[in-house]
């Protein structure tokens, strides 16, 4: 496909005051809330910020240190480190294989058969691994210089995205043509686009660099470049065509992905095509009456997949919410749009919140893999706490685990460091 290659001038960032209540980040809310506190009697109103800035710096400070500490000597790596003999791609091209396909053991050679919820060891996983190694560090180090203005943390972050998004002898192309492929039936399909999940948090940090002044003008419009093309590739192509058109948390996924790039690039009609999508499809397709995700309930993988939908459709609402309306009258605020049922998202939290609470309460098939490791310290209860000035979800966001220690359950966790959302750019 033709790729337009231009660059839009970055918004100017403003620094949030450190007092501010976060609140007012998320949109709809209000300052004064008639939900009753969690430590109060319950005819006692919650008066004040569910939680500041202050707060989410001071619980997160020593974390993010101690992680911003050690990638201060973490070298850039990125794709063109390492390779595939299986890939059709070429050295600049990411390559991954589906998870759930394995050789089959009838027919050494042959075409993969599938595994639902089972991965291969054995698939070529090294240029996800990099991603992922990449929306840990940068937004790590951006959260450490927002909280120390030590600029060390934000010039090493800088390098990391010269090394991804400019540098010719190690860019990533912005495409990926040959993402989760599987042997023997595709060298690339629509569902790879999940990938580059990890790159939503990684534009947000870069949003927040350029107030450090860590790069040059040219290099972050270099980056924006980078990130049209890769845009325009999502929309174009046949296989991002495909991911958009997704039912499940595949097409939440693209979404996110397709909000947090024109957000960091400047593209409303693309924001304007994710609110589109979250109130004509993603929430309606997606969300049952009680509030679940019956696509998500009948993988083998139920209870995983749940949090992980919930997470990214709550990114959706922070990311492209606006205010105003559509042509048609549909709200622009993604947390206040109501299905004819008159459900909002908060049904989903809401249906989701026992389970997190108390995960022996599930009554669904627990998960093949990794139902131990689970929950975490899920987003959604945070941002959905301060949109719906909800205090039961920020109380039980405050107590969970903040890093997941498994590599498959980082790899779903791609939201980590709140401070960069809760901060004005």
């Amino acid at each position: 496909m033709d790729r337009r290659t231009f660059c839009l001038s970055a918004a100017a960032t403003v620094a949030a005051s450190r007092s501010r209540v976060l609140a007012q980040a998320v949109p709809t809310a209000p300052a004064i809330s008639t939900t009753p506190s969690v430590s109060s009697a319950p005819s006692v109103p919650h008066i004040g910020p569910l939680i500041t800035l202050n707060e989410i710096e001071r619980i997160d400070r020593e974390r993010i240190l101690r992680a911003a500490n050690e990638y201060l000597t973490a070298p850039p790596i990125t794709i063109t480190a390492s390779s595939s003999p299986r890939s059709k791609g070429g050295k600049h091209d990411y390559f991954s294989e589906a998870d759930y396909w394995w050789p089959d053991p009838k027919n050494l050679g042959g075409p993969y058969i599938e595994r639902d919820g089972y991965s291969d060891p054995t698939n070529f996983n090294d240029h996800r691994l990099a991603l992922i190694r990449l929306s840990l560090i940068v937004p790590a180090l951006t959260a450490a210089w927002l909280i120390t203005q030590d600029k060390r943390y934000a010039e090493h972050a800088a390098a990391h995205l010269r090394a991804w998004f400019l540098t010719p002898e190690t860019r990533m192309n912005p495409s990926l043509d040959y993402a989760q492929a599987v042997w023997g039936h595709s060298p690339g399909r629509s569902y790879g686009i999940i990938d580059t999940l990890h790159l939503v948090e990684v534009t947000r940090a870069a949003r927040h660099l350029e107030a450090a002044q860590a790069m040059t003008a040219a290099e972050f419009a270099g980056v924006r470049e980078w990130f049209t093309e890769y845009l325009l590739w999502m929309r174009a192509s046949t296989n991002g065509q495909a991911e958009e058109a997704a039912q499940n948390n595949h097409g939440t996924c693209w979404t996110v992905q397709v909000a947090a790039f024109a957000a960091y690039i400047g593209n409303e009609n693309a924001m304007s095509l994710c609110r589109e999508r979250f109130r004509d499809h993603l929430l309606p397709d997606q969300m049952a009456a009680d509030g679940s995700f019956p696509l998500e309930l009948k993988r083998s993988k139920p209870y995983s997949y749940s949090l992980f939908d919930l997470d990214m459709l709550a990114m959706v609402c922070v990311i492209a919410s606006a205010s105003g309306t559509s042509p048609s009258g549909a709200t622009n605020n993604l947390w206040q749009f109501a299905l004819p049922n008159g459900n909002l998202y908060k049904k989903a939290v809401d249906f989701m919140f026992p389970f997190i609470e108390d995960k022996s309460k599930w009554p669904y098939p627990h998960d093949v893999e990794y139902f131990d490791d689970l929950p975490n310290r899920q987003p959604s209860l945070l941002f959905a706490g301060l949109a719906y000035r909800e205090p039961k979800f920020i109380a039980l966001w405050r107590t969970l685990p903040a890093e997941p220690k498994t590599p498959e359950i980082i790899r779903n966790f791609p939201i980590r460091q709140p401070v960069l959302w809760l901060r004005a750019v």
